[in-house]
């Protein structure tokens, strides 16, 4: 039975088979440690002793919490998801393990300090992965395209886009094997592809159906789709990467997790470094790249904006695209915060009060 009554803080070091747990009293002692399996039942366990006396927990944010956040806060534990991206664990020593690693956090929980990250929410947690999910797919889709397309230039020498390729295979006759010569190994590689990509149109086709029916917020979803350049794949994006638009403060705030803002250290009004350019939604940092891109094409009034832009920026077009993403990202947090639909004059030329 434990003698003192001073709250503990905890840090839990999760890995892919374990999770290394200690606890930390205010003194900043030991009270408990153990490295143990990745089973909710058995880490519970272990920490019910001490249940009364833990005031929060940190689990460092790697590829697999999901389990053991929403099972903490569903056992009644407050749970901080520690963001190791700003976490420096074992900056400064000379000998680090999961034991120092998982100290560490409980000692920056205690003191205030913990870098976090944010917990989605559960009840969408599912859509937005889903949405992830069928962006590898598409991805996998166009490895496809590029294969058939490399395919036919080695085999032919003609530029043929993978639409073309594809176009004369579901002829009737086929003129695949016509249009690679009679190839038959190349014949072979392209007809594998094809399938490949058919069966990959089936998997994005169903995964679109399950997430529009499952999609948050309807309402959000029509507004975002009123910005030129988002239509309805970038709208799903941004509307379940962002979550609660609640929890950025300003435009400025929603624009950096975007990526859309410079990253760049100084000192004296010297460059230090780069920063730390991954921090942030890579997944937004990408739909609002592409919304760009689009912008300038279908909306002369965008487009003559970014040719002043792209002058101004030593016709270095990835400026430009960057500028333009960091005004679309903001337009969408003022979108989604003050449910109203996009006013391009307030993207060229305003800021809209709170």
């Amino acid at each position: 039975m434990e003698k003192s009554n001073t709250a503990l803080y905890g840090g839990l070091d999760l890995h892919g088979d374990n999770t290394y747990c200690a606890l930390l009293d205010t003194n900043k002692n030991i009270v408990f440690e153990r490295k143990l399996p990745n089973n909710l039942e058995a880490i519970c366990q272990a920490l019910e002793p001490h249940k009364q006396r833990i005031k929060s927990l940190a689990v460092e944010s790697t590829f697999n919490w999901y389990w053991l956040v929403d099972g903490l806060v569903d056992q009644g534990y407050a749970v901080h998801l520690a963001n190791p991206a700003l976490i420096e664990l074992n900056k400064g020593k000379k000998h680090a393990n999961d034991k120092t690693d998982a100290r560490h956090l409980a000692k920056l929980l205690l003191l205030g300090e913990l870098p976090t990250g944010y917990v989605y929410p559960r009840e969408t947690r599912g859509v937005r992965d889903l949405m992830r999910r069928r962006g590898r797919l598409v991805q996998d889709r166009t490895t496809e395209h590029q294969r058939l397309t490399g395919l036919c230039a080695r085999q032919t020498g003609q530029e043929l886009s993978a639409r073309k390729i594809l176009a004369a295979a579901a002829e009737t006759p086929p003129r695949l094997a016509e249009l690679l010569n009679h190839h038959a190994p190349s014949l072979l590689m392209a007809e594998s592809s094809i399938r490949h990509i058919d069966h990959l149109n089936t998997e994005i086709k169903a995964l679109e159906k399950t997430i529009l029916n499952d999609l948050p917020d309807l309402d959000a979803y029509a507004l975002l789709q009123t910005v030129p350049g988002i239509g309805p794949v970038l709208a799903r994006c941004i509307l379940l990467e962002t979550g609660p638009i609640e929890r950025f403060p300003s435009a400025g705030d929603y624009a950096s997790y975007c990526r859309a803002v410079p990253a760049e250290h100084t000192s004296n009004g010297k460059k230090k470094d780069d920063g730390n350019t991954k921090c942030g939604n890579r997944h937004l940092a990408w739909a609002f790249v592409e919304a760009a891109n689009f912008a300038v094409r279908f909306s002369p009034e965008i487009n003559a904006w970014f040719q002043r832009k792209l002058t101004r920026s030593r016709n270095l077009r990835v400026l430009a695209v960057k500028a333009l993403a960091n005004k679309l990202a903001k337009s969408c947090h003022f979108i989604l915060r003050d449910r109203k639909p996009f006013n391009l004059a307030l993207l060229l030329g305003g800021t809209p009060a709170k």
